[in-house]
Formats: C-alpha cells, structure tokens, sequence
C-alpha cells in the first residue's frame, strides 16, 4: 500500500469558506479581514481579557528531538480536532512556518498526515505576507542606521564599532552570516561589518510576539538598542526616528490569521521565532485571541521543553500573564530510540534496548515540567514502525513515574486519533489550580538567571563565560538592563550546548560565547556553544525537490 504524502492528503480535503470557520468562534463576517476563500485577519478588537481568564490554554512541548522533529504541530492540531471531537470547543494557535526550514531540512511546517492546517502551501509559503513586514521593518531600521552614519547634518555620531543590528532574510543562507558594507567609495556608505541573521530570529519578530497592541508594538519598537555615540551614549530606535515607519509596515502583520485544520476546526496562525534562537512561541496577541474566542487554546512552544517551553513560561507567560492549565509532552519512539543510541539511518528498526535506555531524556523534561508546578501528560505520537514492545516500555515508564501517558495515532487518524488524549487534557486543565511557579525573577542578576535555567532545566554542571560575555554584562549593567529575562540561544539536538551530547547529559559545562541585547522584545540573548542566528541549508536542501507545474500547482512540500 502507498502511503499519501501530506500534500496529498491536504489536498483531498475541501476547504470550507473562512466565514464558516469564523462562525465557530462567534466572529461576524463584518470583522474579517479576507485573504482570498480560505485566510482571514482578525482584528485587535475581538481580545476581551476577562474571558481569557476562563479559558483553558494547553501547552504542547516535546522531548529533545531528532532532526526532523517530533510532530508537535501535528499533535497540536490533532489535538485540537480531539477536542472538538468530545464536544468541546477549542482552537489551535501555532507558529507561522519560515521558509528556511521549508526550503531548508522540513519541507513543511504545517502539520503531518490528518492532523494538518490549510490551505498548507500558501501557509508554507508567502502566506498573508507577515515575515515580509517583519523583514521591511528591520531592514528598514539597518538602512537608516547607515544613512545616519553617512549624513553630514544630522548625525547622531554613532560609532559603527558599536552598531550590532544586523539585517534579516526569511532563508538559511550562510553566506551571510558575516558581510561587509559601505564598500566603493564615499557615496557608497562608510564600510562596517555587519552581516544577516534569519527573520525569524528577528529581534523585531520577537517584539510582534510580546507586543499587546499596535501602542505597545510602536513603543517597542522605539526601544530597540542600536549602539553607541563616539562619546559613549547609549542610542536607540526612537533616536533615529525610525519607530514609527517600522510600526507603518506592521500595520497588517500585528493581526493574528484565522485558518483551518483539515477537519474544519479553527486554527489562529501568527508570529515565527524559532526556540533555539529566539523564544520559540506564537504572539501573544495570537494566543490571547484564542482565548477570548473558545474554552481550550491548545498552542506549542519550539523544540524541546528545555528551549521553547521554558521561554513560553519564563518570557511569553510572566510578559502577559498567562498560566498554561497543562502542558503535553510529546515523545516518539524513534527520539528515543535516537537518544539510546541508534543511529539516524536506523530509527524505523525496532530497538527496544535503546527505547529503555533513551528514556533518561524523558525522564528529565518531566521533572523540568513539575519544576514549573504544571502536570504533564506524555502523547506517544505514534508512527508506523513502532512495536508493541517498545510503546509498552514508555506506557511502564510513565506508570512507575505516576504520569498520564496516551499513545495518539493523529497523523493517521486525525482528531479520532486524539480523542483519547482530548479527554485526559480536558480533565488535567479543569482541576489545574493556582499559578505556575516561574524558574526565575526577572530582577534576579543575569548570571543567576542564566545559572538556574542551565542547572534546573539543562543539568549543566557549570557555566564559562566567554571574554565577550563579561564585556557584554558590564553593557547590560550600563545600560541598566540586568532585570530582563533570559532568551538562552542553544542547540536542540541535545539538552546541554553540545549537540552530540545525546540522552540526558551530566557534568558537563554550558559556554555563553556572547550576550546580545533585545531591548525592545524586552529580554537578554545569551548565546551557547556555536548556534548561530543564521541556519545554513543542509547538504541536499529539501527546495531541491520543490516544483511547480505549468498549471500552477506546487509539488514538493512535505
């Protein structure tokens, strides 16, 4: 039997019109916004605070995941469909896909199998045209960077030694990592390096995604750090008077964008910063829409729970007074059997020996989730190749851990495939009481917020500051800035900074190279080992096997 890709299957469904979708959630057709048939803008005005109080917000994370990742969207989306399947009404809100991933190692990133949000290539793709306003934006601040720089009138006298605002594009391209500007002559600008980050590490993506309303967007944006004068002042967006244009080019993008699952259950898509390298969860806006318009929000935090979960609790939920009633935690056989010590290429052979021995890493996101006074429920998103065997060794685990434990097949069966795990998260969110308890104060020194996320959560032994790091500290302490959170750039592929660093590492020593300062987004960038904020494009891109024909349909995606 040959197996539908998810193209495929995306395409065998029929969309409902958006005013249908919109009708679920009690929006009028007046307060839409169309993109075509199936997208829609929702305005700013549909957020009421006081029901979002009464809404059940459901965090899904995951175990640190293999390359390919461990379908968190999908589980999200299937999740979703689940809910509306046991009668309750819910909606999914996601991250926007970026096209270096989609171009790069993905694919796709709109979800797998049944458990999907459409229309997939416009949302793969260009979408409603958000990560382009984000990219004119902070493009537009570099330029005006430079042209003051330039100017003989109206020069603020910014060292250029100083300026750290890069410029952005939505591709992995790691070419650009380091560039230099200005070159050819006086008109040509004073030369300086520089160099590209991707959008989606955007400190401007960062601010549309803790930014309340298009106000508190502006004075963000305002407050973004570019450098210094000659003489040591500190120098802002708002000093060059480019907050205002950058607020402009946002206009569109700050509202949140209505889609669908494959099974007609509202979906709220907007914002795209990666977890790795930025804090890895959809807007704030986004999320507090959800939860003005149904009774359970199901969203997902990027990568593992030591990345995105733990900056949607520490930055996203303290910024806006949110509380996650529950949080699921998704596990694959094959991320097990991966952190036990098989290899990539062997993942789909059974290994119940390396299932066993994987179970380490598992074990510590749970005790990261309780750290944060939240219940965790483990979803087993299950894949074809799984045994028996190696599903009753997680289903054991969990059991002697006292932890729910649901095995969800939603990429083949959609939301039937999660109605099970519907049930156990509605009845874990109903009795949730209290507040969670964060992993920091943000008016904690910021060696000791960095200290108790890398001891707590990634079980670093140590932390080396790096020479640049303590000169970017005494910054910090300059420009008073020590009681912003911590935004820690690190890899995913392992819970310590060294990504070959499998299972559940100990003893070893975490290296913050450098700090960056988001001053805008409102949070500090310590950034680990050798990530970098601009991803490169593997050896065999998967934009090599995206086509289009001459009828305009698009192949490829996955």
């Amino acid at each position: 039997m040959v197996m539908k890709t998810d193209l495929q299957i995306a395409r065998s469904v029929i969309p409902q019109h958006i005013r249908n979708i919109a009708e679920q959630l009690s929006i009028s057709e007046e307060q839409l916004e169309y993109y075509g048939q199936y997208k829609a803008k929702l305005p700013l005005s549909l957020i009421d605070e006081e029901k979002t109080r009464n809404s059940h917000l459901v965090l899904v994370s995951a175990i640190s995941p293999t390359p390919a990742g461990e379908g968190k969207s999908t589980v999200s989306i299937g999740l979703a469909q689940g809910m509306k399947k046991i009668g309750k009404k819910a909606c999914v809100v996601l991250r926007e896909p970026s096209l270096g991933p989609v171009f790069g190692i993905k694919g796709g990133a709109t979800g797998g199998g049944y458990s999907q949000v459409i229309p997939m290539e416009d949302i793969n793709l260009h979408f409603t045209g958000d990560f382009s306003a984000i990219e004119k934006s902070h493009n537009l601040l570099a330029a005006l960077i430079d042209n003051n720089i330039q100017s003989k009138t109206r020069s603020l006298n910014i060292d250029p030694r100083t300026v750290l605002w890069k410029r952005v594009m939505d591709m992995n391209d790691r070419a650009l990592r380091r560039t230099i500007v200005g070159l050819g002559g006086t008109s040509f600008g004073i030369p300086r390096e520089t160099g590209f980050d991707i959008t989606a590490a955007s400190e401007v993506m960062a601010i549309l995604c803790l930014s309340e309303n298009l106000k508190d967007l502006k004075t963000r944006l305002g407050n973004i750090f570019v450098g210094f004068t000659y003489d040591r002042q500190p120098v802002y967006a708002r000093d060059l008077n480019a907050h205002g244009a950058m607020t402009a080019l946002m206009k569109d993008a700050i509202k949140p964008n209505l889609v669908q699952t494959l099974e007609g259950t509202p979906a709220i898509i907007h914002g795209g910063p990666f977890a790795n390298i930025a804090q890895g969860t959809n807007s704030v806006i986004a999320t507090k829409m959800g939860m003005s318009l149904s009774d359970y929000v199901i969203t997902e935090a990027g990568f593992g729970f030591d990345l995105g979960a733990e900056k949607f609790f520490d930055i996203k939920c303290q910024s806006a007074g949110l509380s996650p009633r529950a949080v699921v935690l998704v596990v694959t056989i094959r991320a097990l059997k991966y952190h036990g010590g098989h290899s990539l290429k062997e993942l789909t052979t059974p290994g119940p020996e390396n299932v066993t021995r994987g179970l380490a890493n598992l074990e510590k996101h749970l005790e990261n989730i309780a750290q944060f006074g939240r219940t965790a429920i483990v979803a087993i998103n299950q894949f074809t190749t799984d045994t028996e065997e190696e599903i009753d060794i997680v289903m054991s685990k969990c059991t002697s851990m006292g932890v729910h434990c649901v095995v969800s097949d939603v990429w083949g069966k959609g939301g039937d495939g999660a109605a099970d795990l519907a049930r156990v998260v509605s009845e874990v969110a109903e009795s949730a009481e209290g507040h969670f308890t964060p992993m920091y104060h943000w008016d904690e020194p910021v060696k000791t917020k960095i200290e108790k996320v890398a001891s707590k959560i990634y079980g670093a032994e140590a932390i080396d500051y790096a020479r640049q790091a303590e000169r970017d500290l005494k910054k910090i302490d300059v420009l008073g800035l020590n009681n912003l959170p911590v935004c820690i750039a690190k890899t995913q592929k392992s819970l310590s900074d060294n990504p070959k660093l499998l299972g559940r590492p100990k003893d070893f020593v975490v290296t913050v190279r450098e700090i960056e300062i988001a001053s805008g987004a409102g949070f500090l960038i310590p950034i680990t080992g050798d990530i970098m904020r601009m991803p490169g494009l593997p050896s065999t891109p998967s934009a090599e096997q995206i086509d289009i024909s001459i009828d305009g349909e698009i192949s490829g995606l996955f």
